[in-house]
Protein backbone atom coordinates (compact mmCIF):
# COMPACT_ATOMS: atom_id res chain seq x y z
CA UNK A 1 0.00 0.00 0.00
CA UNK A 2 1.44 3.29 -0.99
CA UNK A 3 2.14 5.80 2.00
CA UNK A 4 -0.40 8.97 1.97
CA UNK A 5 1.68 12.16 2.33
CA UNK A 6 0.87 14.38 5.38
CA UNK A 7 1.15 18.30 4.15
CA UNK A 8 3.41 20.36 6.48
CA UNK A 9 0.14 22.33 7.37
CA UNK A 10 -0.63 19.02 9.19
CA UNK A 11 2.56 18.20 10.88
CA UNK A 12 2.61 22.23 11.84
CA UNK A 13 -1.19 21.91 13.73
CA UNK A 14 -0.65 18.64 15.11
CA UNK A 15 2.58 20.10 16.73
CA UNK A 16 1.81 23.06 18.54
CA UNK A 17 -2.05 21.91 19.24
CA UNK A 18 -0.47 18.50 20.63
CA UNK A 19 2.11 20.01 22.56
CA UNK A 20 0.18 23.12 23.96
CA UNK A 21 -2.45 21.12 24.68
CA UNK A 22 0.08 18.64 26.86
CA UNK A 23 1.74 21.22 28.64
CA UNK A 24 -1.65 22.33 29.54
CA UNK A 25 -2.83 18.83 30.75
CA UNK A 26 0.61 18.58 32.50
CA UNK A 27 0.46 21.20 34.89
CA UNK A 28 -3.16 19.64 35.63
CA UNK A 29 -1.90 16.37 35.80
CA UNK A 30 1.23 16.41 37.76
CA UNK A 31 1.44 20.14 39.09
CA UNK A 32 -1.76 20.59 40.62
CA UNK A 33 -1.56 18.08 42.97
CA UNK A 34 1.97 19.55 44.09
CA UNK A 35 -0.48 23.05 44.22
CA UNK A 36 -2.72 21.46 46.44
CA UNK A 37 -0.18 19.39 48.64
CA UNK A 38 2.27 22.87 48.80
CA UNK A 39 -0.61 25.52 49.38
CA UNK A 40 -3.60 23.55 50.86
CA UNK A 41 -1.58 20.72 52.65
CA UNK A 42 -3.90 18.19 50.79
CA UNK A 43 -4.06 14.26 51.32
CA UNK A 44 -3.52 11.79 48.83
CA UNK A 45 -6.97 10.88 49.34
CA UNK A 46 -7.78 14.97 48.08
CA UNK A 47 -5.32 14.41 45.18
CA UNK A 48 -7.22 10.87 43.96
CA UNK A 49 -10.92 12.85 44.33
CA UNK A 50 -8.96 15.66 42.47
CA UNK A 51 -8.00 13.31 39.66
CA UNK A 52 -11.27 11.02 39.62
CA UNK A 53 -13.43 13.95 39.60
CA UNK A 54 -11.46 15.46 36.55
CA UNK A 55 -11.69 11.92 34.95
CA UNK A 56 -15.48 12.07 35.42
CA UNK A 57 -15.95 15.54 34.05
CA UNK A 58 -13.52 14.82 30.82
CA UNK A 59 -15.78 11.72 29.94
CA UNK A 60 -18.75 13.23 29.97
CA UNK A 61 -17.53 16.01 27.86
CA UNK A 62 -15.94 14.27 25.37
CA UNK A 63 -18.95 11.59 24.74
CA UNK A 64 -21.13 14.81 24.24
CA UNK A 65 -19.01 17.16 22.54
CA UNK A 66 -17.27 14.38 20.23
CA UNK A 67 -21.00 13.16 18.96
CA UNK A 68 -21.74 16.80 18.26
CA UNK A 69 -19.12 17.63 16.18
CA UNK A 70 -19.52 14.39 14.34
CA UNK A 71 -23.16 15.38 13.65
CA UNK A 72 -22.16 19.14 12.75
CA UNK A 73 -19.14 17.94 10.64
CA UNK A 74 -16.70 20.49 11.83
CA UNK A 75 -14.03 19.84 14.15
CA UNK A 76 -12.14 23.48 13.91
CA UNK A 77 -14.32 25.82 15.76
CA UNK A 78 -14.50 23.59 18.60
CA UNK A 79 -10.84 23.37 19.10
CA UNK A 80 -10.14 26.71 18.63
CA UNK A 81 -13.06 28.09 21.70
CA UNK A 82 -12.30 25.46 23.67
CA UNK A 83 -7.99 26.37 23.62
CA UNK A 84 -9.24 29.97 24.76
CA UNK A 85 -11.57 29.23 27.46
CA UNK A 86 -9.61 26.58 28.57
CA UNK A 87 -7.04 29.04 28.92
CA UNK A 88 -9.62 31.52 30.20
CA UNK A 89 -9.93 29.31 32.82
CA UNK A 90 -6.81 28.36 33.91
CA UNK A 91 -5.86 31.79 34.20
CA UNK A 92 -8.91 31.71 37.33
CA UNK A 93 -6.47 29.30 38.77
CA UNK A 94 -4.31 32.61 40.05
CA UNK A 95 -7.46 33.33 42.49
CA UNK A 96 -7.38 30.88 44.07
CA UNK A 97 -4.66 32.01 46.99
CA UNK A 98 -4.98 30.99 51.38
CA UNK A 99 -5.02 34.91 52.03
CA UNK A 100 -7.91 35.92 49.47
CA UNK A 101 -9.82 32.50 50.61
CA UNK A 102 -8.90 33.35 54.20
CA UNK A 103 -10.22 36.68 54.10
CA UNK A 104 -13.21 35.70 52.33
CA UNK A 105 -14.36 33.17 54.25
CA UNK A 106 -13.31 33.95 57.84
CA UNK A 107 -14.61 30.92 59.97
CA UNK A 108 -13.81 28.13 57.64
CA UNK A 109 -10.47 26.43 57.20
CA UNK A 110 -9.08 28.24 54.31
CA UNK A 111 -6.88 25.03 53.25
CA UNK A 112 -9.93 23.21 53.30
CA UNK A 113 -12.02 25.67 50.84
CA UNK A 114 -8.99 26.30 48.71
CA UNK A 115 -8.70 21.91 47.97
CA UNK A 116 -12.78 21.91 47.26
CA UNK A 117 -12.11 25.35 44.79
CA UNK A 118 -9.57 23.65 43.27
CA UNK A 119 -11.47 20.11 42.34
CA UNK A 120 -14.62 22.50 41.27
CA UNK A 121 -12.37 24.81 39.22
CA UNK A 122 -10.73 21.57 37.60
CA UNK A 123 -13.67 19.77 36.54
CA UNK A 124 -14.67 23.44 34.46
CA UNK A 125 -11.14 23.75 33.07
CA UNK A 126 -11.49 20.40 32.26
CA UNK A 127 -14.75 20.74 30.37
CA UNK A 128 -13.38 22.94 28.27
CA UNK A 129 -9.93 21.44 27.70
CA UNK A 130 -11.87 17.98 26.65
CA UNK A 131 -14.15 19.76 24.29
CA UNK A 132 -11.55 20.94 23.03
CA UNK A 133 -8.20 18.42 22.68
CA UNK A 134 -10.32 14.78 23.80
CA UNK A 135 -12.95 14.85 21.74
CA UNK A 136 -12.52 17.64 19.12
CA UNK A 137 -8.55 17.39 18.36
CA UNK A 138 -8.04 13.93 18.52
CA UNK A 139 -11.11 13.18 16.13
CA UNK A 140 -9.58 15.87 13.60
CA UNK A 141 -6.16 13.95 13.91
CA UNK A 142 -8.16 10.45 12.81
CA UNK A 143 -10.04 12.40 10.10
CA UNK A 144 -6.79 13.40 8.72
CA UNK A 145 -4.99 10.13 8.63
CA UNK A 146 -4.87 6.90 7.31
CA UNK A 147 -3.97 3.41 7.77
CA UNK A 148 -0.53 4.30 5.91
CA UNK A 149 0.42 7.46 7.81
CA UNK A 150 -1.43 7.28 11.61
CA UNK A 151 1.79 5.30 13.27
CA UNK A 152 4.15 7.77 12.03
CA UNK A 153 1.57 10.71 13.16
CA UNK A 154 0.86 9.14 16.33
CA UNK A 155 4.65 8.53 17.15
CA UNK A 156 4.70 12.31 17.27
CA UNK A 157 1.42 12.72 18.80
CA UNK A 158 1.94 10.02 21.67
CA UNK A 159 5.29 11.88 22.08
CA UNK A 160 3.81 15.35 23.16
CA UNK A 161 2.90 13.95 26.96
CA UNK A 162 6.79 14.01 27.75
CA UNK A 163 7.76 16.92 25.57
CA UNK A 164 5.19 18.86 27.59
CA UNK A 165 6.85 17.80 30.51
CA UNK A 166 9.89 18.63 29.48
CA UNK A 167 8.91 22.18 28.73
CA UNK A 168 7.30 22.38 32.03
CA UNK A 169 10.34 21.04 34.00
CA UNK A 170 12.43 23.28 32.58
CA UNK A 171 10.23 26.13 32.78
CA UNK A 172 9.32 25.48 36.27
CA UNK A 173 12.55 25.73 37.12
CA UNK A 174 12.80 28.77 38.00
CA UNK A 175 10.16 28.74 40.47
CA UNK A 176 9.79 28.57 44.11
CA UNK A 177 6.69 26.05 44.11
CA UNK A 178 6.31 26.50 47.87
CA UNK A 179 5.70 30.28 47.16
CA UNK A 180 1.91 31.29 45.81
CA UNK A 181 3.48 34.18 43.79
CA UNK A 182 5.04 31.49 41.70
CA UNK A 183 1.61 29.23 41.06
CA UNK A 184 0.09 32.42 40.34
CA UNK A 185 2.64 33.48 37.52
CA UNK A 186 2.65 29.95 36.64
CA UNK A 187 -1.54 30.01 36.19
CA UNK A 188 -1.22 33.08 34.00
CA UNK A 189 1.76 32.11 32.07
CA UNK A 190 0.17 28.86 30.52
CA UNK A 191 -3.70 30.31 30.30
CA UNK A 192 -2.19 33.01 28.43
CA UNK A 193 -0.02 30.80 26.20
CA UNK A 194 -3.34 28.89 25.29
CA UNK A 195 -5.78 31.02 24.94
CA UNK A 196 -3.26 32.88 21.98
CA UNK A 197 -2.82 28.74 20.30
CA UNK A 198 -6.26 29.01 20.26
CA UNK A 199 -6.82 31.61 18.35
CA UNK A 200 -3.83 30.82 16.20
CA UNK A 201 -5.83 27.58 15.16
CA UNK A 202 -8.19 29.69 13.04
CA UNK A 203 -6.04 30.15 10.36
CA UNK A 204 -3.86 27.10 10.89
CA UNK A 205 -6.40 23.84 11.02
CA UNK A 206 -8.14 23.14 8.10
CA UNK A 207 -11.25 20.89 8.87
CA UNK A 208 -11.39 17.50 7.15
CA UNK A 209 -14.93 16.36 5.16
CA UNK A 210 -16.42 14.22 7.87
CA UNK A 211 -19.29 12.12 6.07
CA UNK A 212 -22.63 12.67 7.16
CA UNK A 213 -25.13 9.71 7.36
CA UNK A 214 -28.76 10.37 7.05
CA UNK A 215 -31.20 10.27 10.09
CA UNK A 216 -28.56 10.64 12.21
CA UNK A 217 -29.31 11.66 15.72
CA UNK A 218 -27.32 13.67 18.33
CA UNK A 219 -28.37 11.43 21.46
CA UNK A 220 -28.04 8.25 19.65
CA UNK A 221 -24.41 9.62 18.52
CA UNK A 222 -23.48 10.06 22.08
CA UNK A 223 -24.04 6.92 23.22
CA UNK A 224 -23.23 5.14 20.26
CA UNK A 225 -19.78 3.19 21.00
CA UNK A 226 -21.86 1.61 24.16
CA UNK A 227 -24.48 -0.78 22.47
CA UNK A 228 -23.92 -3.89 22.30
CA UNK A 229 -24.43 -4.45 18.82
CA UNK A 230 -21.60 -2.33 17.81
CA UNK A 231 -19.60 -3.92 20.44
CA UNK A 232 -19.86 -7.26 18.67
CA UNK A 233 -19.14 -5.38 14.75
CA UNK A 234 -15.80 -4.35 16.63
CA UNK A 235 -14.27 -6.70 19.07
CA UNK A 236 -11.21 -6.03 18.59
CA UNK A 237 -11.52 -2.43 19.19
CA UNK A 238 -13.21 -3.35 22.55
CA UNK A 239 -10.66 -5.66 23.19
CA UNK A 240 -7.76 -2.95 22.69
CA UNK A 241 -9.92 -0.28 24.66
CA UNK A 242 -9.83 -3.19 27.67
CA UNK A 243 -5.94 -3.61 27.48
CA UNK A 244 -5.60 0.11 27.46
CA UNK A 245 -7.83 1.29 30.34
CA UNK A 246 -5.59 -1.66 32.12
CA UNK A 247 -2.49 0.16 31.20
CA UNK A 248 -3.77 3.44 32.09
CA UNK A 249 -4.53 2.35 35.46
CA UNK A 250 -1.13 1.16 35.65
CA UNK A 251 0.19 4.85 34.91
CA UNK A 252 -2.20 6.61 37.21
CA UNK A 253 -1.33 4.25 40.18
CA UNK A 254 1.79 6.46 40.32
CA UNK A 255 1.75 9.18 38.15
CA UNK A 256 -0.45 11.61 40.28
CA UNK A 257 2.66 11.21 43.07
CA UNK A 258 5.50 10.78 40.75
CA UNK A 259 6.87 14.41 41.77
CA UNK A 260 5.88 14.70 45.23
CA UNK A 261 8.32 11.29 45.21
CA UNK A 262 11.07 13.20 43.59
CA UNK A 263 11.20 15.99 45.97
CA UNK A 264 9.51 14.78 49.48
CA UNK A 265 10.41 11.12 49.53
CA UNK A 266 14.10 11.42 47.77
CA UNK A 267 14.43 15.03 48.62
CA UNK A 268 15.89 15.69 44.90
CA UNK A 269 15.86 19.00 44.88
CA UNK A 270 17.67 18.58 41.35
CA UNK A 271 14.86 16.35 39.40
CA UNK A 272 14.86 18.36 36.84
CA UNK A 273 18.22 17.95 35.77
CA UNK A 274 17.61 14.21 36.66
CA UNK A 275 14.11 13.85 34.53
CA UNK A 276 14.84 16.08 31.82
CA UNK A 277 17.80 13.76 30.11
CA UNK A 278 15.39 11.00 30.63
CA UNK A 279 12.09 12.49 29.12
CA UNK A 280 14.49 13.86 25.89
CA UNK A 281 15.67 10.34 25.37
CA UNK A 282 12.44 8.81 26.05
CA UNK A 283 10.31 11.26 23.24
CA UNK A 284 12.70 10.68 20.64
CA UNK A 285 12.89 7.25 20.76
CA UNK A 286 8.95 7.25 20.50
CA UNK A 287 9.35 9.22 17.11
CA UNK A 288 10.85 6.30 15.66
CA UNK A 289 8.78 3.61 17.51
CA UNK A 290 5.46 5.00 15.80
CA UNK A 291 7.13 4.29 12.60
CA UNK A 292 7.89 0.69 13.68
CA UNK A 293 3.83 0.44 14.11
CA UNK A 294 3.16 1.04 11.01
CA UNK A 295 6.19 -1.47 9.67
CA UNK A 296 5.61 -4.70 12.26
CA UNK A 297 1.98 -3.80 13.48
CA UNK A 298 0.07 -4.01 17.09
CA UNK A 299 2.04 -7.06 18.96
CA UNK A 300 5.26 -6.77 17.74
CA UNK A 301 5.33 -3.33 18.85
CA UNK A 302 3.42 -3.64 22.62
CA UNK A 303 5.45 -6.16 23.70
CA UNK A 304 8.44 -4.13 24.04
CA UNK A 305 7.33 -1.08 25.07
CA UNK A 306 5.30 -3.11 28.39
CA UNK A 307 8.38 -5.01 28.84
CA UNK A 308 10.45 -1.30 29.25
CA UNK A 309 7.45 -0.03 31.11
CA UNK A 310 7.58 -2.84 33.82
CA UNK A 311 11.71 -2.89 34.15
CA UNK A 312 11.23 0.98 34.74
CA UNK A 313 9.10 -0.12 37.86
CA UNK A 314 11.46 -2.66 39.08
CA UNK A 315 14.57 -0.19 39.34
CA UNK A 316 12.26 2.60 40.64
CA UNK A 317 10.64 0.43 43.32
CA UNK A 318 14.30 -0.97 44.49
CA UNK A 319 16.44 1.52 44.04
CA UNK A 320 17.18 5.01 45.64
CA UNK A 321 20.38 6.27 44.03
CA UNK A 322 20.42 9.34 41.51
CA UNK A 323 21.33 7.20 38.74
CA UNK A 324 19.77 4.24 39.24
CA UNK A 325 16.55 6.64 39.23
CA UNK A 326 17.36 7.99 36.67
CA UNK A 327 17.54 4.59 34.48
CA UNK A 328 14.47 3.27 36.08
CA UNK A 329 12.52 6.97 35.21
CA UNK A 330 14.01 6.41 31.43
CA UNK A 331 13.07 3.28 30.47
CA UNK A 332 9.94 3.27 32.78
CA UNK A 333 8.77 6.80 30.31
CA UNK A 334 9.82 4.91 27.43
CA UNK A 335 7.47 1.50 27.78
CA UNK A 336 4.79 4.40 29.07
CA UNK A 337 5.38 6.61 25.90
CA UNK A 338 5.69 3.79 23.32
CA UNK A 339 2.57 2.31 24.52
CA UNK A 340 1.00 5.25 24.45
CA UNK A 341 1.81 5.36 20.80
CA UNK A 342 0.67 2.05 20.04
CA UNK A 343 -2.49 1.87 21.54
CA UNK A 344 -3.52 5.18 20.17
CA UNK A 345 -2.53 4.00 16.39
CA UNK A 346 -4.10 0.57 16.93
CA UNK A 347 -7.16 2.13 18.47
CA UNK A 348 -7.49 4.65 15.24
CA UNK A 349 -6.88 2.10 12.71
CA UNK A 350 -10.14 0.15 14.24
CA UNK A 351 -12.47 3.05 14.49
CA UNK A 352 -15.45 2.62 12.23
CA UNK A 353 -15.10 5.34 9.51
CA UNK A 354 -16.68 8.61 9.86
CA UNK A 355 -17.58 8.11 13.62
CA UNK A 356 -14.11 9.28 14.99
CA UNK A 357 -16.06 12.14 16.68
CA UNK A 358 -18.20 9.39 18.51
CA UNK A 359 -15.72 6.95 19.50
CA UNK A 360 -13.48 9.67 21.18
CA UNK A 361 -16.15 9.07 24.21
CA UNK A 362 -15.24 5.58 24.42
CA UNK A 363 -11.38 6.04 24.25
CA UNK A 364 -11.71 9.05 26.84
CA UNK A 365 -13.69 6.32 29.00
CA UNK A 366 -10.73 3.92 28.21
CA UNK A 367 -7.76 6.20 28.60
CA UNK A 368 -8.86 8.90 31.29
CA UNK A 369 -12.58 7.96 33.23
CA UNK A 370 -11.22 4.31 34.64
CA UNK A 371 -7.54 5.15 35.20
CA UNK A 372 -8.62 8.13 36.21
CA UNK A 373 -11.15 6.64 39.07
CA UNK A 374 -9.25 3.14 39.91
CA UNK A 375 -5.72 4.30 39.49
CA UNK A 376 -5.02 7.28 42.14
CA UNK A 377 -7.34 5.53 44.62
CA UNK A 378 -4.94 2.25 44.74
CA UNK A 379 -2.28 4.77 44.80
CA UNK A 380 -3.75 6.62 47.77
CA UNK A 381 -4.77 2.66 49.16
CA UNK A 382 -1.35 2.14 49.15
CA UNK A 383 0.32 5.40 50.40
CA UNK A 384 -2.37 5.27 53.08
CA UNK A 385 -0.04 4.64 56.03
CA UNK A 386 2.74 6.53 54.23
CA UNK A 387 5.07 8.68 56.64
CA UNK A 388 3.82 12.00 57.79
CA UNK A 389 5.50 15.21 58.32
CA UNK A 390 3.90 18.06 60.79
CA UNK A 391 3.35 21.44 58.76
CA UNK A 392 3.74 24.70 60.22
CA UNK A 393 0.42 25.11 60.81
CA UNK A 394 -0.38 22.27 62.68
CA UNK A 395 -1.50 20.16 59.40
CA UNK A 396 0.22 17.04 58.33
CA UNK A 397 1.40 15.89 55.09
CA UNK A 398 1.65 12.37 53.45
CA UNK A 399 5.28 11.16 51.83
CA UNK A 400 4.83 9.09 48.90
CA UNK A 401 6.98 5.97 49.12
CA UNK A 402 8.19 3.40 46.23
CA UNK A 403 5.17 1.08 46.71
CA UNK A 404 3.02 3.07 44.36
CA UNK A 405 5.89 1.34 41.89
CA UNK A 406 5.12 -2.21 43.14
CA UNK A 407 1.38 -1.45 42.70
CA UNK A 408 1.85 -0.20 39.31
CA UNK A 409 3.53 -2.95 38.46
CA UNK A 410 1.03 -5.51 39.66
CA UNK A 411 -1.92 -3.43 37.18
CA UNK A 412 0.86 -3.60 34.30
CA UNK A 413 0.98 -7.85 34.81
CA UNK A 414 -2.64 -7.91 33.81
CA UNK A 415 -2.14 -5.77 30.93
CA UNK A 416 -0.25 -9.00 29.62
CA UNK A 417 -4.03 -10.74 29.85
CA UNK A 418 -5.94 -8.38 28.67
CA UNK A 419 -3.16 -8.52 25.14
CA UNK A 420 -4.37 -12.07 25.12
CA UNK A 421 -7.55 -11.43 24.02
CA UNK A 422 -7.18 -8.65 21.87
CA UNK A 423 -4.62 -11.42 19.69
CA UNK A 424 -7.11 -14.26 20.30
CA UNK A 425 -9.74 -11.90 18.44
CA UNK A 426 -7.43 -10.54 15.86
CA UNK A 427 -6.86 -13.60 15.16
CA UNK A 428 -10.21 -14.74 14.98
CA UNK A 429 -11.37 -12.16 12.55
CA UNK A 430 -8.47 -12.98 10.52
CA UNK A 431 -9.90 -16.52 10.25
CA UNK A 432 -13.69 -15.03 9.80
CA UNK A 433 -12.71 -12.34 6.83
CA UNK A 434 -10.66 -15.95 5.07
CA UNK A 435 -13.83 -17.79 5.26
Amino acid sequence: MQRTKLSSRFWVALTIFGLTGQVAWVVENMYFNVFLYQMFHASAASISAMVSASAVSATVTTLLVGALSDKLGRRRVFICAGYILWGLSICAFALLRVDYLAGLFPTLSAAAVGVTLVIILDCVMTFFGSAANDACYNAWLTDSTDATNRGAAEGVNAMMPLVAILVVFGGFMSFDLTQQSSWTAIFLLIGITVIVIGCLGFFLIRDTAVKQEENSHYFRNIVYGFRPAVMRQNPVLYATLLAFAVFGISIQIFMPYLILYYTESLKMDNYVLVMAPAILLASVSTVFYGRLYDRVGFTKSIIPALSLLMAGYVVLYFTRATALVFIGSLLMMTGYLAGMAVFGAMLRDHTPENKAGMFQGLRIVAQVLIPGIIGPAIGAAVLQNAETVVNTDGTESFIPNATIFLAAGAAALAVWVALALVQYLRKREVTVCEE
